[in-house]
């Protein structure tokens, strides 16, 4: 048969099982949009900017069992989209990149948009192709497809030639796309040796990540086998439901809140889950890792990448931690209760809280009462998106997320930005869940235009913009050594103008007796399906755990000449103004 390489490209994403595409259309994909309008399946969102087209995506992957895609215009379309592929890549992100590419059936150069795509994208993926035949479109979107989600998951990219797309091909018989592969199992020896390690230890502690957001069922009945506390890894926060008795928080070292860093000392074991031990996760590199650790996770090169581990487990963590806990079972019965570690992480757990609901925010709000407010408002399966920034550690240590899977933030690649176009994409993909942003205005300023999208698709979604005119995790990180904060001053940013703008409701909450009516006010206009801008006045004066112990442990590594220097310069600046 002859088929056209834009129907083949829309058929193989059809099969599978693609629901919205996001980019913009441009001389090179013409004919891709053209097939993608013809689609009862597949829904093309229009962005205004493929970086938010790409944040889009990786939230469609990160909050629902769909691939996110982009089909996007080549090399600007590519660059701009580049932030949320990286992102996606350094955070384990399926995501499949369908781009347009110059014609192949001319003998000339400096064609509009020739630059070599492969080159650029190859360090922000985990594959690329370039598509040269018609018979090769299907098979190798296919292809892509199983390598964006297999193993550890990430981007891949596909170029589709523009005369590709235009013109028929002859084809044989199309494909269906093939069989899942099933989960690698584990070795039987090293889930032995780990259920021996963990069941020998007197104070085991169990480290999740993003990886074991799927299993906390399995990690749940671990962690109360042995009577472990649970910490999670930023992006791992709703790998462990936080109304659990044994939920710790955020980290386990000195970067920690004090229910986790006080549950986790003297750790003399202890299974990680889905976790690479970077440097967000691990508050700089400033955690103690004891020596009797069983690390799991889906891809073999994170182990003793930065923390030796005694028992390697490589696989998907529910495969994996269903084989453990049966081991465990095995070997041992399960321990008793234990109330003086459960007293202990609610007594914590509680004095941190209060401590922040004493602190003095001078009229503005407190990051604790409004995410009190926040939490008592909110149903528990609502899908919280955080942005890059202060706001994202006040979030980690002060909203405690209740349902597993409901929770997506940006970590590694750390790209400002993400939160509002994410919030969009988990919104279509989560159409009967509530969506809400937590982002800063720095970094609501970078993509608040997209909520132009939201508002064409009448997408019922709250950003709660946390307002104080400065970009204020690195203003903070700033100020301790320099007692200065230069380039971080925002200027003014009228989030109502921003609103009346791309078609936003707006709300105002200016101090913490107005938060739990603007929060209230705020979700009912979203549930009319209008996004919704909130202008949260908070205070940033006190500082996070996690920054104060990241701060500690960078400057604890300095050489002792640099320690000197720094801490003369900041004094000199304090008497001299």
């Amino acid at each position: 048969m002859k088929k056209t390489g834009a129907w083949l490209a829309v058929y193989a994403l059809e099969q599978l099982g693609i629901r919205y595409t996001f980019g913009i259309p441009g001389v090179h994909n013409t004919e891709l949009y053209d097939e993608l309008n013809n689609s009862a399946q597949i829904t093309p969102i229009l962005v205004t900017h493929e970086g938010g087209g790409a944040f889009m995506a990786d939230a469609v992957s990160r909050s629902s069992d769909h691939t996110g895609t982009l089909v996007i215009v080549p090399a600007a379309g590519a660059t701009h989209a580049a932030s949320g592929i990286g992102e996606a890549f350094l955070d384990g992100i399926p995501m499949l990149i369908l781009c347009g590419g110059i014609r192949t059936d001319l003998d000339k150069r400096y064609q509009l948009h020739e630059i070599d795509q492969h080159a650029f994208l190859k360090p922000l993926t985990k594959a690329t192709f370039k598509i040269e035949r018609h018979a090769d479109i299907v098979p190798m979107l296919y292809e892509a497809h199983r390598i964006a989600n297999d193993g550890e998951p990430g981007p891949v990219f596909v170029e589709l030639p523009v005369n590709l797309q235009l013109f028929p091909g002859e084809v044989d018989a199309l494909p269906a796309p093939p069989a899942p592969i099933p989960p690698l199992q584990p070795e039987p020896a090293e889930v032995r040796r780990a259920a021996t390690l963990l069941l020998a230890a007197e104070r085991p502690g169990l480290f999740v990540g993003w990886g074991a957001r799927k299993a906390e069922a399995q990690t749940r009945a671990i962690a109360e086998f042995l009577q472990a506390p649970v910490a999670t890894t930023l992006q791992g926060l709703s790998s462990f439901s936080a109304l659990h008795p044994l939920h710790a928080g955020f980290g386990f070292g000195p970067a920690a809140v004090p229910a986790a860093r006080n549950a986790f000392a003297g750790c003399d074991a202890m299974l990680a889950v889905g976790t690479r031990f970077g440097e967000i996760a691990t508050g700089s590199f400033g955690v103690t890792v004891p020596d009797n650790l069983a690390h799991i996770d889906i891809n073999p090169s994170v182990f003793d990448a930065n923390y030796p581990a005694a028992v390697h487990l490589a696989g998907d963590a529910s495969t994996v931690l269903t084989a453990l806990l049966t081991e465990l079972h095995r070997q041992s019965a399960a321990r008793p209760e234990d109330p003086a570690l459960l007293a202990q992480l609610q007594r914590d757990r509680n004095a941190y809280r209060d401590e922040w609901l004493r602190h003095d925010s001078r009229g503005r709000v407190n990051p604790a009462r409004f995410f009190a407010a926040l939490r008592e408002a909110t149903p528990d399966d609502a899908i919280t998106v955080v942005d890059d920034g202060n706001h994202t550690y006040l979030t980690a240590e002060l909203f405690p997320i209740h349902q597993p899977d409901s929770a997506i933030l940006p970590t590694d690649f750390n790209a400002m930005g993400y939160a509002v176009p994410a919030a969009i994409g988990a919104r279509l993909a989560n159409p009967d869940r509530e969506v809400f942003a937590i982002v800063g205005d720095g970094a609501f300023m970078m993509t608040c235009m997209e909520l132009a999208t939201a508002a064409r698709l009448g997408l019922g979604l709250v950003c709660y913009v946390f307002h104080d005119g400065e970009l204020s995790q690195i203003a903070q990180a700033q100020e301790i050594p320099y007692n200065r904060k230069p380039c971080t001053a925002l200027g003014a940013l009228d989030c109502e103008g921003v609103a009346r703008a791309v078609g936003a409701a707006f709300v105002t909450i200016g101090n913490d007796n107005e938060a739990p009516a603007g929060i209230a006010q705020a979700r009912a206009l979203a549930g009319t399906g209008r996004p919704v801008i909130v202008d949260v006045a908070i205070d940033y004066s006190k500082r996070t755990a996690f920054t104060q112990g990241a701060v500690k442990t960078n400057f604890k590594r300095f050489p002792l000449a640099q320690r000197l220097r720094m801490v003369t310069r900041a004094v000199k600046r304090r008497i001299t103004g």
